[in-house]
C-alpha cells in the first residue's frame, strides 16, 4: 500500500495517477489536489523604469565604451569583482606591469572583464567599495540590457547638451544622431574620468531618484567641459583591453573574436555576442526573480570566452567566498547622493575650483 506522503509527493509532482494505477483495489486514489495559487509563485520583479535606470547608470554613463563594457558585464559577477579587488590591494601584485601583469591574471578564474579593470584601480575599487551598487547595476543590465544601454545614451546626450561632454585630448566623441559614442584618444592612453554627476548632466529632472555619487567631486562644479576630470591614465594595448565592443543600434556586445584568440590561443569564441555565464557567479544568489529563472545557478553548457577559465578549458566552481559577506551594504550610497546635490551649491563657480587628482590620484598612474 502506498503512504500518504508517497500520495502527496505523487500529487504535488502530478504522477498519482501513474502510481496509483497499479494498486486501485487495495487504496482509492485521493482527491485531485488544486494547482498552487498563484500567489505561491515567485513574484515577478517589475521593470525598473527611466528615472532608475538613468540613477543607476549616471556614475559610468560618460566612461569610454571599452571601460564601459568591461563595468556592465563585470557587474554581474560581484564576486569576482570582490576577488579582483582584493588581489590588487596586495602589494606584489599592484606592482605587476605590462605582460607580468597580464600573466598574472592569466592564472586567475574571473571573467576577462573583471581581469581588464585590474589595471584601472579607481574603476575596480568605486565597484568594489559599493558593491550594493555593482550588484544593483549587474541585475538590471541582466534583465534589462536594452533598457540600461538606451540610459547610457540618455545621458550622453544630456551631457553634450549641457556642454560637459566633448571631445578632448582624453576622449573622442562622436554622435551619428541616435548614438553617442566614447572612444579614447588615439595616443594610445586611457584615461579615467572623475565627474560629479549632479553637475555633468544638468539639471537632474528626477526629484526622486537622485544620480548614484560615490566620491567628493575636486573639481569645477558646473556645465561646461571643466565639469569633467581625467585623473588616472594608463598606456594600451593592454592584454584584456578591447575583448568586447557595443553594437548600441542591436542593443549589445560584440566579442572581438581577433582578441579572443589572442587571449585564448586554440579555445574559439562561442558566438559574436556576449552571453552572461553564470558560472562565474560563485554562488552569488541573483536578486532579481527574472534573472534567478534566466540563469540557473551554476556552470552553463557552454565552453565561453566570458568565462575564460584555464588554459585547458576546464569548469571553475567554487562556492561563495567570505570575502563577499565583508562588503557591499551599500548603506551610504544613498546618502553621498544628497551630498553631490549639495555640492552645487557648495563650491565656488569658476575653473580654479579645478582638482588635479581626481578619483585614482594624479595623472601618473600610468602601468
Amino acid at each position: 500500500m502506498i503512504s500518504s506522503r508517497s500520495r502527496i509527493f505523487a500529487t504535488l509532482t502530478g504522477t498519482a495517477a501513474i502510481l496509483l494505477a497499479g494498486c486501485a483495489a487495495q487504496d482509492p486514489p485521493p482527491p485531485v489536489m488544486p494547482p498552487p495559487m498563484a500567489a505561491e509563485a515567485e513574484p515577478a520583479a517589475p521593470a525598473l523604469a527611466q528615472p532608475q535606470l538613468d540613477q543607476l547608470v549616471a556614475p559610468v554613463a560618460l566612461y569610454a565604451d571599452p571601460q564601459l563594457v568591461d563595468i556592465l558585464t563585470a557587474s554581474t559577477y560581484p564576486l569576482e569583482v570582490v576577488e579582483a579587488g582584493r588581489w590588487i590591494a596586495d602589494p606584489a601584485n599592484a606592482a605587476l606591469k605590462g605582460d607580468g601583469l597580464t600573466t598574472a591574471l592569466a592564472a586567475q578564474p574571473w571573467d576577462p572583464s573583471v581581469k581588464a579593470l585590474v589595471p584601472f584601480p579607481p574603476i575596480l575599487q568605486m565597484m568594489n567599495d559599493h558593491l550594493d551598487w555593482t550588484e544593483h547595476l549587474g541585475e538590471a543590465f541582466l534583465a534589462q540590457q536594452a533598457d540600461v544601454m538606451d540610459a547610457v545614451q540618455r545621458l550622453r546626450l544630456r551631457a553634450q547638451g549641457a556642454g560637459a561632454l566633448k571631445t578632448s585630448a582624453q576622449q573622442v566623441v562622436a554622435n551619428d544622431g541616435d548614438v553617442v559614442t566614447i572612444a579614447p584618444p588615439p595616443t594610445q592612453i586611457v584615461y579615467v574620468p572623475a565627474y560629479d554627476p549632479w553637475c555633468v548632466y544638468g539639471p537632474w529632472p528626477y526629484a526622486p531618484y537622485p544620480p548614484y555619487y560615490f566620491a567628493p567631486w575636486p573639481g569645477y562644479c558646473g556645465p561646461g567641459p571643466w565639469a569633467v576630470e581625467f585623473g588616472f591614465d594608463l598606456f594600451w594595448p593592454y592584454g584584456y583591453w578591447e575583448w568586447g565592443y557595443f553594437d548600441w543600434h542591436h542593443h549589445r556586445i560584440g566579442i572581438n573574436r581577433d582578441r579572443w584568440q589572442h587571449l585564448s590561443p586554440g579555445h574559439h569564441p562561442p558566438g559574436e555576442v556576449w552571453q552572461h555565464d553564470p558560472g562565474h557567479r560563485g554562488l552569488v544568489p541573483y536578486r532579481d526573480p527574472r534573472n534567478g529563472r534566466e540563469f540557473p545557478s551554476g556552470r552553463d553548457e557552454h565552453q565561453s570566452f566570458r568565462g575564460f577559465e584555464g588554459r585547458d578549458g576546464a569548469p571553475v566552481s567554487r562556492p561563495r567566498a567570505p570575502a563577499f559577506d565583508d562588503f557591499g551594504s551599500g548603506r551610504d550610497t544613498r546618502a553621498e547622493s544628497q551630498r553631490g546635490q549639495m555640492s552645487r551649491s557648495g563650491m565656488s563657480a569658476g575653473p580654479s575650483m579645478r582638482g588635479g587628482a581626481g578619483r585614482g590620484g594624479s595623472g601618473g598612474g600610468r602601468r
